[in-house]
């Protein structure tokens, strides 16, 4: 269905009751043809690991707390208020641990690649891992073979892999 037929079809009074589908069509004839309601866009990005995005929601609360405290301790200090000092003193305490909220985004972000196997470097744990998983299943196999199993063919009576 081309855009000006499904402009079409939206400007027409049997379209009226509200019933849309994501793509512009009609929901009832869209059910009735067989065709989905929607289709889903991929995503752009994957989705962040559970710990780097509890550890991020968390860094931008702190910040956050600690830009509001900054700026009633600016505001009590333009009011000359006692409040001010204390506040001051409890800001400078805060961007501390907004530093640290921030810092540890960073660094369970690298444990996590580190651990599961996204960082692709010379001396990754991951790449460890595959190393000894292909040397594993390589003589998983040739114990197979050794043991008697019969040998892959290919279409002409050829192993499949000299």
């Amino acid at each position: 269905m081309s855009t000006a037929e499904r402009h079409r079809e939206a400007a027409s009074p049997a379209a009226s009751d509200g019933r849309y589908a994501r793509s512009g069509e009609y929901a009832g004839d869209a059910a009735e043809a067989g065709r989905p309601l929607w289709a889903d866009d991929p995503v752009g990005r994957r989705r962040m690991p559970d710990a780097v995005r509890n550890a991020a929601v968390r860094a931008v609360l702190i910040v956050a707390l600690t830009l509001v405290q900054a700026v009633i301790a600016f505001f009590c200090t333009l009011a000359g208020s006692w409040l001010a000092f204390p506040m001051v003193l409890s800001s400078v305490g805060s961007t501390v641990v907004a530093t640290w909220g921030v810092l540890d985004v960073w660094v369970t972000r690298q444990v996590w690649n580190q651990r599961n196997g996204v960082v692709s470097a010379p001396n990754s744990t991951a790449r460890q891992r595959r190393r000894e998983r292909r040397r594993a299943r390589r003589e998983a196999r040739a114990a197979e073979r050794s043991a008697g199993g019969s040998p892959r063919r290919g279409a002409a009576g050829q192993l499949s892999h000299p």
